[in-house]
Formats: structure tokens, sequence, C-alpha cells
């Protein structure tokens, strides 16, 4: 979108908020850029220049607005729609795979050379894996600096840097401010009293409707690794350098984030998988303007704009799950996930209690007897099967997975129907156009509605809602009374 110069200075000038990461605005008589909604008065039109990502301002010597923080913007809503090379490599970035395995580590898992992915990062973003690796390092020394007490020095490190000195230079470069500086002028109230705890506000497109998005995460809440408590959704992470447990709860203009991290260098994960749990990087304007084109859904989306897909912390976590719940309710899903954790998941302390395990990684379920499963021989040997490729890495599941690629792999595992393997899509991968012909809600809610409720025709009429089928599911299902729609009290 940065190339369309009118339409992105009529941005600008409106001060819309919903084009915020989807393009930067640096001026040139300032040297600095801005979000397009920022508060401050707009500058002239000849004095704009206009950048696809933030790292491409910093790379062109431009530094973040003081008033607007737009280093703290959503991210572009097109890596979430897309899911060719850069919209992989993005995502594994936000992941913080660069700062932990390289450039080199970022080509190994996309199956591609170092100077591909750069070239077309390049072009596309007008900055390198390097420069969007230190866009976001310092994004998250901003966060640290402000919320927490830590010393320099480890705020430095946790947040990716290799020296002091660097992050001291990267601090000043970006922020025309030292560390100290932001400390100073962050508000008295930022900073947790709780050690090893950080709190934060997770930003997003308006509109958003949390009663599906928080409803569908706590109705089917696996006890001991997720609970609904006091309005917030809480749950265990399992990070790179160790635990995490995260509680969020919905507010009007944001989502109110408290971590409480092992390591602190898993901030920038943490945040990033949690922004892929509740889709907060999504365009529901672009969403509900294509399913508002139906007459069938249009009642739907006008009566509850925003509706989100929830989506997970941990692909394999999902999938096993989703092999759990095939053809069972959600309370005897959620008992056959409880067992597996009890037996195989590693135990946490929670301060808050509540929360005793991370689920089970694939690896510390490879060895779990069938014959303690309580559920038919088929969906053991479909379970057992899973595990297994997964913990010998055969089958890989994560930010940068090919959705097609991903789908078929599933398809030949034994036991994989097209509702796993597309739910798995929907939720796990994040594909927006997944869709659940088949489902039994969806049937339903289509023939309430007038629309075909037979698989074949389901799919025909909804060629129309592409690429967003996996949005109209969200809307389609919410014509039930199931818990999953509905806003804990």
């Amino acid at each position: 979108m940065h190339t369309d110069t009118e339409r992105c200075v009529r941005a600008v000038q409106s001060k819309d908020a919903r084009f915020d990461g989807w393009f930067y605005t640096a001026v040139l008589t300032t040297g600095i850029y801005c979000r397009p909604s920022c508060p401050a008065v707009p500058p002239k039109p000849r004095h704009m220049v206009f950048h696809p990502s933030a790292a491409a301002c910093q790379q062109a010597g431009f530094r973040a607005c003081k008033r607007c923080r737009p280093d703290t913007s959503p991210g572009s809503p097109e890596w979430n729609v897309r899911a060719d090379l850069v919209a992989r490599a993005m995502r594994l970035i936000a992941d913080g795979v660069v700062d932990r395995e390289g450039v080199t580590g970022l080509a190994a898992r996309l199956g591609y050379s170092t100077r591909q992915i750069e070239r077309q990062l390049l072009a596309e973003l007008g900055a390198g894996p390097l420069a969007l690796a230190r866009a976001q390092r310092a994004q998250t020394a901003r966060l640290l600096v402000e919320t927490t007490g830590l010393p320099m020095a480890d705020v430095a490190f946790a947040s990716g840097f290799s020296s002091v000195r660097t992050f001291n230079d990267t601090v000043r470069e970006v922020f025309a401010l030292s560390p100290t500086e932001l400390r100073t002028r962050a508000p008295k109230h930022a900073a947790s009293g709780t050690p090893g705890v950080i709190t934060l506000r997770l930003p997003f497109r308006a509109p958003l409707h949390p009663d599906n998005l928080f409803g569908h995460l706590a109705a089917t809440a696996v006890p001991g690794v997720e609970e609904w408590r006091d309005g917030a959704y809480r749950r265990t992470l399992r990070l790179p350098y160790g635990h995490g447990i995260v509680t969020l709860a919905p507010r009007p203009d944001h989502i109110a984030c408290r971590l409480a991290l092992s390591d602190p260098r898993d901030l920038t994960v943490a945040i990033s998988r949690c922004r892929r749990l509740l889709d907060l990087d999504a365009d529901p304007v672009a969403v509900d303007e294509q399913l508002r084109a139906d007459p069938a859904l249009a009642p739907l989306v006008d009566k509850a704009p925003g509706r989100r897909v929830p989506r997970t912390v941990d692909e394999a976590e999902f999938a096993v799950r989703a092999v759990l719940g095939q053809q069972v309710s959600t309370a005897a899903a959620r008992t056959h996930a409880a067992r597996l954790v009890t037996a195989h998941g590693t135990p946490v302390d929670d301060p808050e209690g509540g929360l005793t395990h991370l689920f089970p990684a694939p690896e510390e379920l490879a060895a779990l007897d069938p014959d303690a499963l309580a559920m038919p021989r088929t969906r053991r040997t479909t379970l057992t099967t899973l595990v297994r490729r997964l913990a010998d890495g055969d089958l890989r599941l994560g930010a940068d997975s090919d959705w097609p690629e991903t789908r078929a792999a599933l398809l030949a595992l034994p036991g994989f129907g097209p509702w796993t393997a597309d739910v798995i899509a929907m939720r796990a991968l994040g594909d927006p156009d997944a869709f659940l012909p088949t489902d039994l809600g969806v049937r339903r809610a289509a023939q309430a509605l007038g629309l075909p409720s037979t698989p074949s025709a389901l799919t025909t009429r909804a060629a129309a809602w592409r690429p967003w089928r996996a949005y109209a599911v969200q809307y389609l299902w919410a014509t039930d009374n199931h818990p999953i729609n509905v806003l804990p009290a």
C-alpha cells in the first residue's frame, strides 16, 4: 500500500487508525516517522515519504515519533493473509528466529538461500531480516525499559542485543532518547511491582468483538494449562528459553496483558504468540466488508462486527487437541487433554494458583502407552501416529508452515479427514480461508440462514467469502447458544 501515495496522504490527513501497521509516514522536515493516526498536525504532502515497515524507516535514518509511538502499532495484516515466502519469513522473525538462529537459521527453516530471502524482503519491505529483527529488538527493549525495573545491562541481553553498547546506540538512534531517559519519561504506574512480571497493552484494529474469541478459549480450556479467572484468560506458555504464564483480558481499545516469564529473553516470542492467539493483527474492516456483501451473512456481521478467529500459542499442542476432540463433546475433549497433561506435562509454579503444567510436547508424548488412552482404537492410532511424526520432525507445524502442503500432509495421516485438517489449518496455522463445510454447527447455521447445508453446495456458495472463510465460520458458529460464543462472567 505504501506505493499508493494519494491513498496514504488521505489516510494520514484523516488520522485513520485502520491503516496503522499497513504503512509508516516519514516526515522529511523533522526526521521522524509516525503511524497514520498520529494525533500531531499532519505535515504537508510534499514533506511525506511512505515506508512499508518501521525497519525501513529506521534504515532511512528516521526516528520514532515520541507521541504516536509507531513501533507499537498493530502488525501488518498481510502476514496473516498470505503464505508466501515473505509472509512466512515475517512470522518467523516475529517469533524471534533471527535472534536465536541468525539469518542462516531463518533460511534453513524456509528452504531458501539467505540471498533469496534478503532480496525478497528488501524488495517488499525495504529492509532485510537483520534490520527487521533489529527493529523488533528495539521495541522489546523499550517495553522492558518502561515496564520493568531490570538493570539496563539485563534489558540489553533480554532484548536480544549482543552488547550493552549496541543496545544504547540502537535505542538512541531509534527513539532519540537514551535508555535512562526512556525510563524517566515512562508513566509511574507502568512498571510492575512483581519481579519477573511484565504488564503491557496489546493494540488491535477496531472493531474487536471479544465474546466468541475469549468464549472459545474459556469453554475449551484444559484444566491445569488454561483457566478463566476474574474476567481474564490465563494459560501457561512453553517458550524457547523457559516457560511463562500469561493473563489476557479484553478492554475497549486494547488487550490487557500480564506476562510472568522465567527468562525475560522470551518476551518478544511471548508477545508474538499472544497476538497470534487472539488474531490481533487482523483487518476486521476488510473481513467484514467482504462478508457483509452476502445478504445471508450481513445481519450477523452488523450485529457483532469484528469477530476474530481464536487461534493457539502452540501449533503441535492444538493438533493433538484436535484429534482428542474428534467426534466427542467439548467436555470430553477437555477431560482427555487433562489426563495427558497430568501424566506427561511439565509442572510449573503459578503464584496465583490454578495453573499447574505446561501442555506436553510431542517428544514427551511419543512414549505414551496407547492402551492408557480411554478412546477408540482407531483414534489411539491417529493420536500416536501424529505425535510420532511431530516428534521425529517428519511433520512440522509452525508459523513457517506452507498451508496447502501442510494440509496435504495432515490428510495423509491415518484418521485425518477434512474437518480435522481444516480446523488445524484455521486455528493452528492461521489460514484465514480455511473452511469447515462438514462441521455440524456450520451446517445447522447455514440451514437456519437459508444457505445450502450440504458440504459441496455450501462450499460452492462460500466461494464468495474468500479469502475470509475462516471468519465466516465464526459468524456461523455464533448463531448457536454454545458456551464458546459467550464471554464468561
